[in-house]
């Protein structure tokens, strides 16, 4: 039962039904029975209790309710003193007052059909009950009190939980009617229940050591006993009519004209109520018309308008596609000017530095060298920040670069030949500037090992690549999304919103791990800093140049003594960092084939997917290296003196074996893939400003949409709705 629940209003007939019971009950001459059932209470008035305690009701009927307790707050039980007959059938009952014992006079209750799950011990204390009807409850027993209901003559127990019965009903020596449900009853047995009462009363007496006595010996005393307490009450309200007769005339008479009079007054206000919801109907007929026929003009108006602006689209792209063929044919002879000039002086000026080296060669000295070292890596360095800023440039000016076309091929070809000339000579000093800048710079080489260090560090790289891959499956997604909507078809929706949901959250997860990953990397250059002597010069240029010149990983680990097969197989895995831990714990291929899965994550390697690729590859070269040995014993017995034939061993077949990409970290999922769109790579247009690429992901729909600009102002997705918690850019490759 819910803790707390919404009283449901009666509805107008069982409310005007309610009242007039209770006037019918106060008239005078009115019998004694107060009937309110069927009026869809949720609890007992409190005028019921004031008028069965004032009136002396000996019935009160109140079957087909709603009922959830007998007594309302504020209410006491002893009010219904003088009741003979309760009826409460048919209610949501869950349990009885505690003292339903004080309804001394009580001779019938009736609970069936409610929701009881006990029965309060008072219930012993109604002495003169004869009838108790229990049906269809949730009884799971009887309280042992019912043995103190000496007149008790009809018990109905069936449709409840009871399989026992107390031994205390052997002491209702006047029960002749006794229903419940004998298969499911274990004590007494199924077979003794179904025989019928008195073998049920016969078993009882058996068990206390009682004799049985049939009922007809103990009923003729309460039928007397019933009777002369009849006779006495028949006699008093005979008196009491005598002399209240006349009076009650006149009263009668006069509640009769009143009740006549309210009966119209009613039916005067029903005919009101009546006209006025025909009217509220009619008008709101009316309304909804007018409503209709203003939401099928405005529906034309928007169509049209829609048409108009469709063509109008239509003209402006097809004027923006002769600009652009014109610019381009432009800029195709820009460029070949531009080439036949570069080749001229790249020519010249290789003549003059093979002059410049020849006489050079015989005079350089071992300083000269160094120098030139020097030169050599600060030129890396420098190409390294030059790659790093061009690149970041190159990303900021995509976004306007087809108006920097349009002006530039505005300009006269004698003004781009002075100023090319004029950047040339400032791209040389600025390049001479950075260089000698670098060199006496330590912060500058500081960021140029950083991101080299970025470049080379192979979890940053793989975390990257996945991040692109999942970047290109979400456009796709987009794309194949954008299409089924526009050809209104609602096939494959539910998959494709289930994939973009899972690579979404795929590249939230990369992108955290990428930032800590960056974050690793710079407390590892801290700490290499802290390290560093105060009085070492060019500390991080000779940093940079191990970095440059150290080998790969797979090559220091075949020198460690590793299998090259294994270490291919854990570059193609994308397993690099676990080769130091098999290097350290000297793990063969013979090795590999006694090992399981446990023993493989007690080494460091925890990931699922490299130890089944791991344990599989070690059976299959197993399996192989025992065919070729067969194959020598064969050809050793046909030809003994032939050299057997060997051939390299070959990694398994990647088409029967599966081996999954392995995330960078334990928990990492294996990145899903959309379903291949019909149309070729390439960047979808903006669904805002129509003309850009999209160059946005929004988080956490995922949905690759909008440009640049548009997404700056937007809130919500323009193509699900959902609220946009982070946008993500990228650029096509």
């Amino acid at each position: 039962m819910p803790l707390f629940f919404r009283k449901r209003k009666p509805s107008d007939d069982s409310q005007k039904r309610l009242e007039y019971q209770l006037c019918r009950s106060k008239e005078a001459g009115a019998d004694d029975i107060l009937d309110i059932s069927a009026c869809e209470l949720s609890e007992v008035p409190s005028s019921a209790f004031s008028i069965c305690k004032v009136l002396q009701k000996k019935v009160l009927i109140l079957h087909n309710n709603e009922l959830r307790s007998l007594l309302p707050k504020g209410c006491d039980i002893s009010a219904l003193a003088t009741l003979k007959v309760l009826d409460l059938h048919e209610n949501k009952l869950t349990s009885l007052p505690e003292d339903i014992g004080k309804l001394a006079l009580l001779q019938i209750l009736n609970v069936e059909k409610n929701r009881l799950k006990a029965l309060p011990d008072s219930i012993g204390d109604l002495r003169l009950l004869q009838t108790l009807s229990l049906k269809g409850n949730y009884l799971s027993e009887l309280p042992s009190s019912v043995g103190s209901l000496h007149s008790l003559r009809t018990l109905d127990v069936s449709d409840n939980n009871i399989v026992q019965l107390p031994k205390a009903l052997a002491y209702i020596r006047t029960l002749e009617s006794f229903t419940l449900d004998a298969v499911m009853m274990s004590y007494p047995p199924a077979s003794v229940c179904t025989e019928g009462t008195e073998s049920i009363q016969r078993f009882l007496c058996t068990e206390l050591g009682e004799e049985y006595c049939p009922p007809s010996q103990y009923l003729l005393p309460v039928l007397e006993n019933d009777s002369g307490k009849q006779n006495c009450d028949h006699w008093d309200g005979l008196e009491e009519a005598w002399q209240n007769k006349f009076s009650d005339y006149e009263k009668r008479k006069q509640k009769q004209q009143e009740k006549l009079a309210f009966e119209r007054h009613l039916e005067e206000r029903q005919k009101e109520h009546t006209q006025l919801l025909l009217m509220n109907t009619s008008h709101k007929e009316n309304i909804l018309n007018s409503v209709r026929q203003e939401q099928e003009r405005l529906e034309q108006g928007v169509s049209q308008q829609q048409r108009a602006q469709e063509a109008e689209r239509l003209l402006i792209l097809e004027k923006v596609r002769q600009a652009e063929d014109s610019i381009s044919s432009r800029i195709s002879n820009m460029l070949m000017d531009n080439n036949r000039q570069k080749k001229s002086t790249e020519f010249l000026q290789a003549m003059e530095e093979d002059r410049i080296r020849m006489e050079h060669l015989t005079a350089i000295t071992q300083e000269e060298a160094n120098s030139l070292r020097r030169r050599e890596v600060a030129g890396a360095m420098q190409k390294m920040l030059s790659d790093s800023c061009a690149m970041s440039l190159l990303q900021e000016a995509s976004d306007c670069r087809r108006q920097s076309l349009v002006s530039e091929a505005c300009r006269s070809m004698e003004n781009l030949d002075r100023k090319f000339d004029k950047m040339l000579s400032l791209q040389a000093l600025d390049k001479s500037k950075a260089i000698a800048h670098i060199l006496q710079e330590e912060e500058m080489q500081k960021a140029a090992f950083q991101a080299l260090q970025l470049q080379k560090d192979a979890v940053h790289g793989y975390i990257r690549n996945q991040i692109k891959l999942i970047e290109g499956e979400l456009m796709q997604l987009t794309k194949l999304e954008i299409k089924k909507r526009n050809l209104d078809s609602e096939n494959l929706q539910e998959i494709l919103v289930e994939q973009r949901t899972a690579l979404s959250d795929l590249l939230h997860q990369l992108l955290k791990q990428r930032d800590q990953r960056e974050k690793e990397l710079r407390q590892i250059l801290a700490e290499m800093e802290l390290k560093s002597e105060s009085n070492q010069q060019n500390y991080w240029m000779i940093q940079y140049q191990r970095l440059l010149d150290a080998k790969p990983v797979s090559l220091r680990m075949q020198e460690a003594g590793i299998d090259k097969e294994l270490v291919n197989l854990l570059c193609k895995l994308s397993g690099q960092h676990y080769l130091p831990i098999l290097a350290h714990h000297r793990v063969t291929i013979e090795a590999l084939r006694h090992m399981n899965s446990s023993d493989l994550k007690k080494l460091g390697i925890n990931e699922l997917g490299i130890q089944k690729a791991l344990l599989n590859w070690s059976r299959e070269h197993q399996t192989e290296g025992v065919c070729k040995a067969v194959q020598q014993d064969q050809v050793s017995e046909v030809t003994p003196t032939a050299p057997p034939p060997s051939s390299p061993p070959s990694l398994p077949d990647a088409s029967t074996t599966w081996i999954p990409s392995p995330p960078l970290t334990p928990g990492t999922p294996v990145t899903p893939s959309a379903p291949s769109p019909v149309e070729g790579p390439g960047s979808s247009e903006c669904v805002v400003c129509m003309e850009t690429g999209s160059q946005v992901i929004f988080l956490p729909c995922g949905h690759v949409c909008c440009c640049q600009v548009c997404s700056d102002a937007l809130q919500n997705c323009p193509l699900c709705r959902s609220n946009i918690s982070q946008r993500v850019r990228f650029y096509h490759s």
